[in-house]
């Protein structure tokens, strides 16, 4: 067979329906190496594979992300997050990526912030071995296990920003997600129990003891769940406030450790 040419390549992306098949093909006729491997990349894209584990790496926060098939692809609407936990702590020396998939998050701060210790968890060992090769830049230290059971205890008390993009997805509406996230993404990074909050409220309970004095924790949820979510946070003791960006559709919830709240204090129950 002839060499696919620009214009094929569109054809097929668009008879596939995507939606933007002009900036698809533009990603993937520059990501190819060879015919051959141009032809095989388009056909994974129209059989339903991501774009991003397609070509290999998402753009996010103005970096170049690295992803694999089989990890949760950095939203661009996390990057409000990234811009919040910014603003709040733009001094922070140490930052925990918590749930941290692909490692964007910390990749993201860590090149906004210069010097930091950087530390990324998460329970997928894909996942975390993908976020090794975006946080090594930056000199981070990668942990796999549960939540904060993953950190090792030098931590305690010494976070000054813990990002934490829980899954938040209700475990009966998982299956409504697109056919790309749906298929291609872990459940573990995607089902946040029967009301999407499980895993947001473990972790804003054991916040407090990680975070130091004024330090932030940063989750982002759905309009739909943020007046429960602020009322995980507060139960948790922290000072809490949300954030909403119109542009990226996007919700933030930060909570600060005030003086009292962490280590060695009982928090409120969560």
């Amino acid at each position: 067979m002839p060499p696919l040419s620009p214009a094929s390549v569109v054809a097929a992306l668009r008879a596939a329906g995507c939606v933007f098949a002009e900036d698809e093909a533009r990603l993937i006729l520059s990501a190819a190496r060879t015919p051959d491997e141009l032809t095989a990349m388009v056909d994974r894209r129209v059989t339903g594979l991501p774009l991003e584990h397609v070509v290999g790496w998402a753009e996010f926060s103005g970096l170049r992300i690295a992803v694999e098939p089989g990890v949760f692809v950095p939203r661009r609407r996390t990057e409000f997050l990234v811009e919040q936990a910014l603003a709040h702590a733009p001094d922070a020396s140490v930052v925990v990526d918590l749930c941290c998939g692909s490692g964007a998050v910390g990749a993201a701060l860590a090149a906004a912030l210069g010097r930091v210790e950087l530390h990324a968890a998460d329970i997928d060992p894909a996942a975390t071995r993908c976020a090794r090769r975006n946080i090594a830049p930056y000199g981070g230290h990668v942990h796999t296990g549960d939540l904060f059971t993953a950190l090792p205890e030098t931590l305690r008390g010494r976070v000054d920003i813990l990002a934490a993009n829980v899954p938040y997805v209700p475990t009966n509406e998982v299956g409504l997600l697109p056919a790309e996230a749906r298929d291609h993404e872990p459940l573990v990074a995607l089902d946040g129990g029967t009301d999407g909050l499980d895993i947001l409220r473990e972790v804003t309970t054991g916040a407090p003891d990680w975070l130091a004095p004024a330090g932030c924790l940063l989750v982002e949820t759905s309009e739909r769940q943020l007046p429960a979510a602020v009322e995980a946070f507060t139960r948790a003791g922290l000072e809490t406030r949300s954030a909403y960006s119109e542009e990226l559709y996007a919700n933030v919830v930060i909570g600060v450790r005030g003086v009292g709240v962490g280590v060695g204090v009982g928090v409120v129950g969560s």
